[in-house]
């Protein structure tokens, strides 16, 4: 049986020092965290009592196996009861936990054998727990990286109680590999002091968290979203929280409307993408079992919000008493723990859209009005409270409002560094706590909006042009094309830059493809006024991050390695 929701019980939200203190509190009620298999069956319920009594006999075990307070353990992060048990006996034996994705489903395994290795060094890990259909991976992978112990948690040798060490609010609480870290880990290293202070700002003031509300995710615990937007937080202020393992998401999407419907859930998050998925879905399956109508936080994040496909799953599933009004942009990172800031309860989507021959010549944000070519653009809320949000411009210099130029962010939830990376710490976070995000955008009545990543910008001829433009154009335009088959950037060709486009293709004949590549090329004349090589490569042949959404860099980092077996326009 499920744990409760947990209607009558007294919420904290968050107001802890540390993790282990927010877990010690939440284990005095009946709320806990659910685990349901690729069918969307129940596989475990583990009230917050029982993992807190687990975690603390484990972590003597794991001590036991080798680690000392201080060490990092690496955790193959699967949806599982053992990972969310790995990851809190790391808490109570002062250990690090780096979470650590699984494979890819159509990754080759030695590949996945040699990212790990690579992640696990740049943790300086001294022990790796696995699933248990995953203990011959462990072998391998110790065979390449010193380990005291690598294996199923099953495995670590017993030991007698001993006495776990104290728990501070500046000890580090886990290491984060940030989206894409495979050849170049790149940990960000999160206090519990940032952790608190950021699930303290997502639950008290953006979701306004009450004892009525549950969460529901299918969103990977080896991503930022996913483990403190939905194991994290949710302890934190006790509340229930249903797990649903991404792969069944990816097989079968409404799985998680089901999983709200069932239990009431309240709250769940997912990138644009993952209402897209389950709005098409819907085209062809019955919906009429489905009750949305306890769920007040739909939360977007993750990637580029899209207006279009959010209009479409609201419009679908509206009749099932989902509410738009629900809708809730949000921005952040790992390096800022999670988020930044959420647009207010209640509103919906708000967005603006703008002139892009303006944006992109003037980086200035001027409502399109009667403009040839425009974009709708998402307000993201105003900076979480204690949290601040600057727009600067190359040289540095803080921008007015609606000026487009890269954002800055301080407050108590940023990350103490990138671990043991003191340059790259150093290029991205100021001596007076600034941190430069990457990202481009603007701000406008106090509230952030996201415009694109800096190093995805491609700039010709004294243009701006946001690749998700013209990857949103193919889209949408070109028929058989769907949301994350096309993928744009730019690379030296003769001596200049070039736009390239890769569209990921699903067989066809010489003719078909030759058409398909022409197709693109003038859509993207025609709308664009830009000349792209178009390119096209096999189905599932573009890369993802951990969550799920293209990533950009990586597929140029492919093509210019020659990667690609690709057809030429």
């Amino acid at each position: 049986m499920i744990t409760p929701t947990g209607s009558d019980r007294t919420v904290r939200l968050a107001d802890f020092d540390t993790l282990t203190q927010a877990l010690d509190f939440a284990a005095a009620g009946a709320t806990g965290v659910n685990l349901f298999s690729l069918r969307g069956e129940l596989v475990e319920a583990l009230p917050y009592a029982t993992l807190r009594q687990q975690a603390r006999d484990l972590a003597a075990r794991l001590l036991a196996a080798g680690a000392a307070p201080g060490d990092s353990v690496g955790l193959i992060a699967e949806t599982d009861g053992d990972f969310v048990r790995a990851f809190f006996a790391c808490q109570y034996a002062g250990l690090v936990p780096a979470p650590l994705p699984l494979p890819a489903p159509l990754g080759g395994r030695e590949a996945y054998v040699g990212q790990i290795g690579r992640m696990l060094s740049a943790a300086a890990a001294v022990t790796l727990i696995v699933p248990a259909a995953m203990a011959a991976w462990a072998d391998e992978i110790a065979q390449i990286t010193p380990l005291k112990f690598a294996g199923p948690l099953a495995d670590l040798p017993q030991a007698a109680a001993v006495a776990l060490p104290p728990v501070a609010a500046d000890d580090p609480c886990y290491l984060q590999f940030s989206s894409g870290s495979t050849r170049f880990p790149t940990g960000v290293l999160v206090t519990h002091r940032a952790l608190m202070a950021n699930a303290q700002a997502i639950t008290r003031d953006g979701m306004q968290v009450k004892a009525r509300d549950r969460a529901v995710s299918w969103l990977p615990l080896y991503h930022d979203m996913g483990l403190i937007g939905f194991l994290l937080s949710p302890l934190s202020c006790q509340m229930s929280v249903d797990l649903l393992p991404t792969g069944a998401f990816v097989r079968r999407p409404l799985l998680w409307l089901d999983l709200i419907t069932r239990n009431g859930g309240t709250i769940a998050y997912s990138p644009t993408f993952g209402y897209e998925l389950c709005a098409r879905r819907a085209e062809a399956a019955a919906i009429d079992h489905l009750d949305l109508s306890a769920w007040r936080v739909a939360g977007v994040g993750g990637d580029m919000i899209r207006a279009a496909p959010l209009a479409a799953f609201a419009e679908r599933f509206a009749q099932v008493g989902f509410k738009s009004s629900a809708y809730v942009a949000s921005y952040g990172m790992a390096e800022a723990t999670l988020a930044l800031s959420m647009s207010p309860l209640g509103r919906g989507l708000e967005l603006e859209t703008l002139d892009v021959a303006r944006l992109e010549r003037e980086d200035l944000a001027v409502a399109a009005g009667g403009a040839a070519r425009s974009r709708a653009f998402a307000r993201c809320g105003p900076a979480l409270p204690h949290h601040e949000l600057q727009v600067r411009d190359a040289d540095g210099a803080v921008l007015a409002e609606r000026r487009v130029g890269r954002i800055f962010a301080r407050g108590p939830s940023l990350m103490g560094g990138y671990f043991r990376q003191p340059e790259e710490t150093a290029r991205v976070l100021s001596a007076d706590g600034w941190l430069d995000t990457g990202d481009l955008g603007y701000l406008t009545d106090g509230e952030i909006v996201i415009t694109g990543r800096g190093k995805d910008l491609i700039i010709l001829n004294g243009r701006n042009i946001w690749p998700q433009d013209l990857e949103w154009t193919a889209e949408a335009e070109v028929p058989g094309l769907r949301s994350g088959d096309v993928a744009a950037f730019s690379a030296p060709s003769a001596g200049e830059e070039t736009i390239i486009v890769l569209v990921q293709t699903r067989g066809g004949d010489p003719d078909s493809r030759k058409a398909l590549v022409d197709t693109v090329a003038g859509v993207l004349r025609s709308r664009h006024g830009v000349e792209a090589q178009v390119r096209l490569v096999g189905a599932h042949a573009l890369p993802q991050t951990s969550s799920g959404k293209l990533s950009r860099s990586k597929a140029r980092s492919a093509f210019l390695a020659g990667a690609f077996d690709v057809e030429r326009a």
